[in-house]
């Protein structure tokens, strides 16, 4: 029976000819990472996806930073060795509370975020204040000894290409 429209499986196991092993790796690499993004939109979940090629480049997607992804995992996993929880609810009721305590620290470091932009300043008292004031100037004084640098080797780069470059119309 011509075109009844089913496709035929493949046998999963290894394929022999190397450049239909490339494009079938390919294919499927890009069918991968675009299942991992539509689970990390349609469910709301931070997903990290790591390949590696046959030939050992790299192929990799994360939902929101792979540096976060990571941390977060190695955090999980520190917890899950330390605990090594005797019941599911065990698991469960650990869960909850280190989603507690991550949406509280999130809570907090939004707070001081705000207050770095000069926002929500009234409930803070005078030594806290004070505090935030000098976190700020040393961040400031960070970042103008950054900017100066930066100018600095670019001074010093354009200087190197103008005594390197000839001018033309003057004579030497």
């Amino acid at each position: 029976m011509v075109g009844t429209g089913k496709r035929e499986r493949i046998a999963i196991r290894r394929i022999d000819n190397l450049a239909a092993r490339q494009v079938t790796f390919s294919k499927r690499r890009r069918g991968l990472f675009k299942k991992a993004e539509e689970l990390s939109i349609l469910c709301d979940a931070e997903v990290g996806l790591v390949v590696f090629s046959a030939t050992g480049k790299l192929f990799h997607f994360a939902s929101s930073s792979m540096k976060q992804v990571i941390d977060r995992y190695d955090s999980h996993s520190k917890t899950l060795q330390r605990s090594e929880p005797q019941s599911s609810q065990l698991q469960s009721h650990m869960d909850d509370g280190t989603c507690a305590r991550l949406k509280e620290e999130l809570a907090e470091t939004s707070l001081k975020l705000r207050q770095m932009r000069g926002e929500e300043l009234q409930r803070l008292s005078v030594e806290q204040l004070q505090e935030l004031e000098k976190t700020l100037e040393s961040g400031l004084g960070s970042v103008l000894k950054t900017k100066s640098q930066k100018i600095l080797d670019e001074i010093s780069g354009l200087e190197r290409k103008a005594s390197i470059t000839p001018f033309p119309n003057c004579s030497s």
